[in-house]
């Protein structure tokens, strides 16, 4: 019975914890939208996460696209880099990404990316596969990010911004 009840437990708390990401099925139809609908993304966003600072830079929309840049520094050593676009494209959204070592050197191959493509757009939210982008206020934004760990378990992250001016 104690067995049973903490894997219920654990059901119930994943549920809980990965309310804010959703997923792309091929089989929907797609959600349409500009790049308008989400130029409430750009800025220039800081926050704390992996034991350390965290920014996050998004450029207002311009050719139908927004491009952003990550950079984690834990104890002033830069950790890592990602590449970001939000591209309009056959009248949805697409979001991509790639990471980068403090070096530059790619973590995906030459030609490879995540790509995103779009859920939906709701209430202050752009719901990208296992991406979702949170306006909280006009100075404060949340990205929770969907991770798949090696074990195959999926676990939804909260990443916290405020604008930084």
């Amino acid at each position: 019975m104690k067995n049973y009840l903490a894997f219920l437990f654990c059901i119930v708390a994943l549920n809980l914890f990965s309310q804010n990401t959703l997923k792309y099925e091929d089989s929907k139809e797609t959600f349409k939208a500009s790049i308008d609908n989400v130029s409430w993304i750009a800025g220039y966003w800081v926050g704390e996460a992996f034991d350390g600072d965290i920014e996050e830079v998004w450029t207002n929309p311009l050719g139908n696209s927004m491009m952003g840049s990550f950079k984690l520094v834990v104890d002033n050593v830069i950790q890592f880099y990602e590449l970001c676009t939000i591209s309009e494209e056959n009248e949805t959204l697409v979001f991509r990404l790639k990471h980068f070592h403090n070096d530059l050197k790619g973590w995906e191959e030459k030609d490879e990316m995540i790509e995103a493509p779009l859920v939906k757009i709701e209430n202050n939210k752009a719901y990208f596969h296992k991406f979702t982008f949170e306006k909280i206020s006009e100075t404060e934004l949340n990205i929770y990010v969907l991770f798949e760990e090696t074990t195959g378990n999926e676990t939804e992250m909260k990443f916290n911004y405020k604008l930084k001016h």
